[in-house]
Formats: structure tokens, C-alpha cells, sequence
């Protein structure tokens, strides 16, 4: 068998053990099947997620809470003889051949049989065996069976089933009047003719085909994607929902104002490349920033890049050997016309200002490890030479990494590069020790400073956490974003407010979305909420479809995507649904639409990468909309942001942040 994995630790734990199932066999098989095996290549990364997943032949790979919510339900005992109807990747077959004493599972697709018996046979299950055909009929020869699992849904219990059960076997399937909504049953055998039935949960399983389920072409009329809920949902938003006018209008921002009195806004996005976000961030700050006092902008952005940014719009001059802004990938991510505009702006409203209460442009991100460095380096070669000397020392176990830093992730596990985290922390400290000696120089430069000592720590342990699992590398990089905030509230003094830039899944509180109830992942607007309470306001944006800039892998160019359009189970169909061109929630809203909005249902993420091919698995999560956000900004058709050139341009300053 496999070797078990901390990912299949945690999918079982958080997924299976943390939704109730409860039975130890149960969650041992789990824990030792490993999931990937049995997915193609495309889908492997996915294999622990809290979803089903597309398989060979149009087919599916069921959501695991809901593999070993039926394995429980049949209680397989270590004798028990099973039959399995629908194979599919033979995932259920294997955790089945860890539980039961013989398992026989049927599939219908001949290729599919072939590639889940060749897995099974790789992995050591001699104890499956594999056929093809109409697994409506059961399996005769074999019969009778302990248990019965179907992971596919008819009409009715097919009579055949009933006749190869054994006298207290309990059969699991799903049954429902339509092939997309069904109930989960299970029916124990308590003589020759007499049946218990229980009903366990509603599900949605593909329809079971063949002679006593439903019939071949009602699974080529099947609705890919349920039909519109019945709720009136949509209704009850297009009632509370509140129009916004063109981007392009002076009141368009006016909508945000009750968020005016707070300590920190943070504005999301559900793309990094949608022009509609980054223009309806930029007037909603400019409002902030004009009407109600705000200190500065802090973004999901690195912070040597955003410091270029800042000493521009507050006309301070340029740090020495400083290159333009933002031009490692994904560029195009704060390198595009929008924010160049709002970065203009900025430098406009500073005018004739003093530097230090001009508002300024921060970034809050981690990945700028070897930049940090070198900033550090470059401060203390100026002030503390032989802080520098000493410094250089430390970072040096870094250097072979610091443009390449996930390299450094697979060598820091050995034991010689471990101390590298003390040397990052000590150096930090060595820092902030001086702080009252060096703040007399300059506090602007030692804001920078002690920042990117304090970020090539936070690095260093985040690039060792991306092979430790992504729940702590996540958590690490939004602690550490959400401790810079922190820093900067501080610096500016009493009374300074900020305005966050970050994606959704940063900014939304992660305790009502599958990224904490499922991951253990937190976010910034978690942190947020427990550190400043109401005085935070969170705020997130959506669309239906439209054309985004995105990559299709890390590092790779850009394109222009088309959107696709939102599925019907999501949040952003209602919205679809609702009819309003432009429009925000605020989800202060009680009643009806509360109650209905808090039941769980799909969002999309869009970060840098987009794949459409797998939009569900790669892009989609569940949430309580009204606990992840106090305001919901809808665009139902957005468009691509557009990069900047990358030349430089006559008649703007030497200080221009985005030349090349």
C-alpha cells in the first residue's frame, strides 16, 4: 500500500472525521487509500480537495465526506462479501477491499473497467474483482451480499438488488424522481420480504443507467448543472440590493460611505486581472482618502515594488539603485492602466503635502525574498557597516535560492539549512534593537528596513511551509500580511486608517468558507475581525462572466480569457439572476434573505492562474456569504485589465515608477 500523506491526514481529519463520520475502520481506510492514484494526471493536485472531481469517460469521482458517508452507512464488516455498482476510477472499490472481505463492483463504461482494474491490481487489492455491464442486474452469480453501495442514482431500488441482498444486508444508494436530485437510503433486508428504509441525507449523484434504473437517453437529456432554485432567492436580492451607477460617475462611491467611521477597509476582488475590481477599488478609495481622512493604501503586493510606488506619490525621492515596479510575474497584476491611473492620482492629491502625512502605498506580500534582502543589506551598509557584515553572514545560507525560492523549499529540509530561520530572526532583532539609533537618520528608511528584515524571515519560513502543506504556508503569509498592516498603522500614528487591496479569499473571513472550515486555513479578514472587531469592514466583489488576464501555470504569459459564465448552484448566479448591471449588498440585511444567504453555496476564486477546463475544482469553494463579508460589489460582465507597455514613456518623471 501507499505511504499515507499529510494531505490525506488532513482531507480525513477535516473533511470526514469533522463532518461526524465517526467509525475508526472507516476513516483508517480512508487515511490509506491514496486518492490520486485513481484520478488522470490534469486532476492529481486536487485530489484532497472538499470536492467531486472529473474522471475518464464524462464520468466523476465522488466528494470524499460522501465515499465514506456511504461506506459507514452499509457498516462493511471484515468478512462481508459487497457489490459496488458504478466502478468509475475504482477510488470506493479500494477503501471498500480495505473494510470487506471480497468486494465485486460493475461498471458500465468498458475503459473505465480497464483503467480502475489496472489501478486495483497495482495497488494490492486482490481482493476486487472487476466486471463490465448493466450494473442494474446486480451480479447473480456472486450473490447474496452483506452490503450494496450504488454511486448512482435511480428511480427505485432496483428489484434485482432487492433479491441478492442477503436477510440483514443493508443496501446504500440514491433515489430520487429525477436523475439530478435524489435522497440517500438505506435499506436493511430484516427477512425474505420485509425492508427497513431510512433515509440519510438529499444528494446529487449521476444517473444510474441501464434495463431497472433510467434509461440511456435520459442521461443525454440531463442538465449538466441544476436548474434555477426555486427559492426566489434572487429575488429577495434584487429587493435589497442597492444600483451603483457607471464607474465613470462621481457618486459612484458614495454607496461606501456608512463604511467611512472604520478603522481598516478591506476591498476585494474575485480576480486579479478584472479592470471593473481595480476601478471600483481606486474610486472607492479615492473617496476614503479625499472625504474621510484615510492614511494609506496597503495591497496584496510586494513590498519593495510598492515602496517604489510610494515614494512617488509622496514625492520623496527615489532610493538609491531603485528599479522599476512590479516587473517580476505576474505583472500585469499591478503593472496594468488602472492602478497606474490611481497611483497618478495619488501623486496629484499629495501635492505641495508633507511626505509624512501624504497618503501613502504600501505592500502587505511575502514573495519578494531576495529584494528583501538586498534592501536590508543596502539600509545597514549605509548606517551599521558592521551590521551589514554580520547580516550578510546570515543571509548567505539563503543565496543559492534567493531567485529561485521554492528551490530553497526542497533544500531547507536537511538539517544544515534549518538554522536559517534563527538567522532571519536574529537579524530582525538585531534591527529593531536599534530602532531609537537608526530612527534618527531617516524614519521612512528604517520603515523599510526593519519591513524587509522582517519579511525575509517570514519568507524563509513561508517557502519551507509551501512542502510542509498549504495550510501553513497560507496561514504564514497572511499573518505576515496581516502583521505588516498592523506596522503601518502603527508608523503612521494615532488615528491613521487604512485601505486594504487583496483577493477575496484574502480579504473574506476565512471561518465561513471551505478555507477554514475544511482547510484550517485563516485569512487577513479573519485577523482583521478579531483585532479590530466592527471597526473592519470587508468587502467583496463578484461577476458572472466576461474576459480576465490570466495565465494558464505559474510563469507563463499572459491572456485574455473569456470568463465563463457562473454556475447555477453559485452565489454569483443569484446575483446573475438578479438582473442588476452594477449593484452591493450590504450584508447588514436581516430575515428572510439572512437566513437564505447564510445556507452554504459556491463562489469563484480567480487568482493569477485561470483554468476553465477545471473551473469547478480549481476555481469554485463554498461559503456563508453574510459571515465572509459585510458588503458583496456585483459587476455581472467585466473585462480584462490592460498592462502597461513596457517602455518607458517621454515627459514623465525620473521617479516614474512603471518604466523599464
Amino acid at each position: 500500500m501507499a505511504t499515507v500523506t499529510d494531505p490525506r491526514r488532513r482531507m480525513v481529519r477535516r473533511q470526514i472525521a469533522g463532518r461526524g463520520i465517526a467509525d475508526r475502520r472507516v476513516l483508517a481506510a480512508m487515511e490509506e487509500v491514496p486518492r490520486e492514484a485513481f484520478l488522470p494526471e490534469a486532476m492529481q493536485e486536487f485530489a484532497y480537495e472538499d470536492t467531486p472531481l472529473p474522471i475518464e469517460e464524462g464520468q466523476t469521482m465522488s466528494q470524499p465526506y460522501i465515499v465514506a458517508r456511504m461506506v459507514e452507512a452499509a457498516d462493511v464488516g471484515v468478512l462481508d462479501r459487497v457489490l459496488e455498482i458504478g466502478a468509475g476510477s475504482g477510488y470506493a472499490a479500494a477503501v471498500l477491499g480495505e473494510l470487506a472481505g471480497r468486494v465485486f463492483t460493475i461498471e458500465r463504461h468498458p475503459a473505465l473497467a480497464d483503467l480502475a482494474r489496472t489501478r486495483l491490481r497495482q495497488l494490492g487489492y486482490n481482493n476486487v474483482e472487476m466486471r463490465t455491464g448493466d450494473g442494474t442486474l446486480g451480479w447473480p452469480e456472486q450473490a447474496p451480499f452483506d452490503a450494496i453501495i450504488a454511486t448512482a442514482g435511480g428511480p427505485r431500488v432496483p428489484e434485482a438488488w432487492r433479491a441478492q441482498l442477503a436477510v440483514e444486508g443493508r443496501l446504500v444508494m440514491p433515489v430520487g424522481e429525477t436523475p439530478t436530485h435524489q435522497r440517500l437510503i438505506r435499506l436493511t433486508r430484516t427477512g425474505l420480504e420485509t425492508w427497513h428504509e431510512e433515509e440519510i441525507e438529499h444528494v446529487r449523484f449521476v444517473a444510474l443507467i441501464g434495463e431497472q434504473g433510467w434509461p440511456e437517453e435520459r442521461e443525454a437529456r440531463k442538465p449538466s448543472r441544476p436548474s434555477r432554485p426555486p427559492s426566489g432567492l434572487h429575488q429577495l436580492i434584487r429587493a435589497a440590493e442597492q444600483p451603483l451607477p457607471n464607474l465613470e460617475d462621481p457618486t459612484f462611491a458614495s454607496a461606501f460611505d456608512r463604511y467611512a467611521d472604520r478603522r481598516v477597509v478591506l476591498l476585494g476582488e474575485a480576480s486579479h486581472g478584472t479592470s471593473e475590481f481595480y476601478r471600483a477599488r481606486a474610486a472607492i478609495t479615492r473617496r476614503l482618502i479625499e472625504r474621510h481622512g484615510f492614511s494609506f493604501v496597503a495591497v496584496e503586493a510586494d513590498w519593495p515594488d510598492s515602496l517604489t510606488i510610494d515614494r512617488y506619490v509622496r514625492h520623496l525621492p527615489a532610493r538609491p539603485g531603485a528599479r522599476p515596479a512590479f516587473r517580476r510575474f505576474p505583472t500585469w497584476m499591478w503593472r496594468n492602466t488602472d492602478v497606474e491611473a490611481f497611483v497618478e492620482w495619488l501623486r496629484g492629491h499629495n501635492e505641495g503635502q508633507p511626505a509624512q502625512r501624504g497618503a501613502g502605498f504600501f505592500g502587505l506580500d511575502i514573495y519578494s525574498l531576495a529584494d528583501s534582502i538586498a534592501a536590508v543589506l543596502a539600509y545597514l551598509d549605509e548606517i551599521d557597516p558592521a551590521a551589514a557584515k554580520v547580516a550578510r553572514e546570515r543571509y548567505g545560507c539563503l543565496t543559492p535560492w534567493q531567485h529561485d525560492p521554492a528551490v530553497y523549499g526542497r533544500a531547507v529540509l536537511s538539517e544544515r539549512y534549518r538554522a536559517c530561520e534563527a538567522d532571519m530572526v536574529a537579524t530582525l532583532r538585531d534591527l529593531l534593537a536599534k530602532r531609537l539609533e537608526y530612527a534618527v537618520h531617516d524614519g521612512e528608511q528604517f520603515l523599510d528596513a526593519a519591513q524587509n528584515a522582517r519579511l525575509a524571515a517570514a519568507a524563509e519560513r513561508y517557502y519551507r511551509a509551501m512542502y510542509y502543506g498549504s495550510a501553513e504556508s497560507w496561514n504564514l503569509r497572511d499573518r505576515h500580511m496581516f502583521d505588516t498592516l498592523q506596522h503601518l498603522l502603527a508608523h503612521r500614528g494615532e488615528g491613521a486608517r487604512a485601505v486594504v487591496w487583496a483577493h477575496n479569499s484574502h480579504i473574506g473571513d476565512a471561518r465561513f468558507t471551505d478555507m477554514g472550515r475544511v482547510k484550517g486555513e485563516l485569512n487577513l479578514g479573519e485577523l482583521c475581525r478579531a483585532r479590530f472587531g466592527q471597526d473592519a469592514a470587508l468587502i467583496g466583489f463578484g461577476t458572472h462572466a466576461g474576459t480576465v488576464a490570466a495565465a494558464s501555470d505559474w510563469d507563463a504569459p499572459m491572456e485574455v480569457k473569456e470568463v465563463r459564465p457562473s454556475r447555477e448552484d453559485s452565489i454569483e448566479h443569484q446575483f446573475h439572476t438578479a438582473g442588476l448591471p452594477r449593484a452591493v449588498l450590504h450584508l447588514d440585511i436581516p430575515g428572510e434573505l439572512r437566513r437564505r444567504l447564510r445556507s452554504p453555496r459556491l463562489e469563484r476564486f480567480i487568482g493569477v492562474i485561470y483554468r476553465p477546463e477545471t473551473e469547478l475544482q480549481s476555481h469554485y469553494a463554498e461559503v456563508e456569504l453574510p459571515g465572509q463579508f459585510d458588503a458583496y460589489v456585483w459587476f455581472d460582465r467585466t473585462t480584462a485589465v490592460t498592462p502597461l507597455p513596457t517602455v518607458q514613456r517621454p515627459g514623465v518623471p525620473e521617479t516614474y515608477p512603471f518604466g523599464l
